[in-house]
């Protein structure tokens, strides 16, 4: 299993579907909507309905109880945040939602952790380096998967596998507002290789 994150910030409602194809037709299976997108619930209704049954789907920038709820409600089964709230952690976790909160520091990764977080979201991860990651991985229990968000590029995924990152949210570098469905499909072929090669 791939451990890619698609983020489609800014993604419309009336193209998130043909987009969605394309990345699960080149191996991504995990598609978050980030809520300061357009529409960003009747987005993630679409996926919901039309990949939920070999994809997760959901929001990102989840930052209060409520839109966890609302996610939910929309058929998303993803929650990812920038930030490490607990109560959106347990919110998620309670509606059998996968919880993948934003962490810095060592302090915010074992509150997510005791709140039940499914993995830990590394953000800003270019800012905190692999050295960063290395530092956390030796404290945090081995089995809590790391996924590293902004600023890495499809170049660097072999030097932060080395450190123990578990995966990626990968966001401007596959998808960014105006691209066509095919720029997309380029763009998930190569960082699909990219992480076979470095995972393999």
């Amino acid at each position: 299993m791939r451990e890619i994150i698609a983020i489609l910030r800014g993604v419309k409602s009336g193209e998130v579907e043909r987009i969605a194809e394309v990345l699960v037709k080149a191996g991504i299976d995990k598609i978050e909507v980030p809520l300061n997108s357009p529409d960003p619930l009747k987005s993630i209704g679409i996926l919901a309905k039309g990949f939920g049954h070999h994809a997760h789907v959901g929001a990102g920038t989840v930052l209060s109880v409520q839109q966890v709820h609302d996610v939910h409600n929309a058929g998303g089964t993803v929650v990812v945040s920038p930030n490490c709230n607990v109560d959106v952690i347990k919110a998620s976790r309670l509606n059998g939602q996968l919880s993948y909160p934003g962490v810095f520091s060592a302090t915010e990764c074992f509150a997510a952790i005791d709140a039940g977080a499914s993995g830990l979201k590394l953000f800003p991860a270019s800012v905190l380096g692999v050295d960063g990651l290395k530092a956390l991985k030796a404290v945090v229990p081995a089995d809590v998967p790391f996924y590293g968000v902004s600023g890495i590029g499809s170049a660097d995924f072999s030097l932060w596998r080395s450190a123990g990152i578990t995966g990626f949210g990968i966001g401007s570098s596959l998808y960014k507002p105006g691209m066509s469905s095919d720029q997309v499909a380029l763009h998930a072929q190569d960082i699909v290789s990219a992480y076979d090669a470095a995972f393999d």
